[in-house]
């Protein structure tokens, strides 16, 4: 699965190995299965502004 990196200045990486706990997103979740509302854990920017890194 590949991850992907938020373009805003935080650089977030979004890893489904990882997924997004916080969020209630479980691991092995791939990017292309997160909820259209998802945002960025640390700046908020829209999922739909990612980029694919792998």
């Amino acid at each position: 699965m590949s991850k992907y990196q938020c373009v805003s200045a935080c650089g977030y990486i979004y890893n489904p190995k990882n997924g997004d706990p916080k969020r209630g997103i479980h691991q092995g979740t791939s990017f292309e299965n997160l909820p259209d509302d998802w945002v960025c854990p640390v700046c908020g920017i829209r999922k739909s502004i990612f980029k694919k890194i792998d």
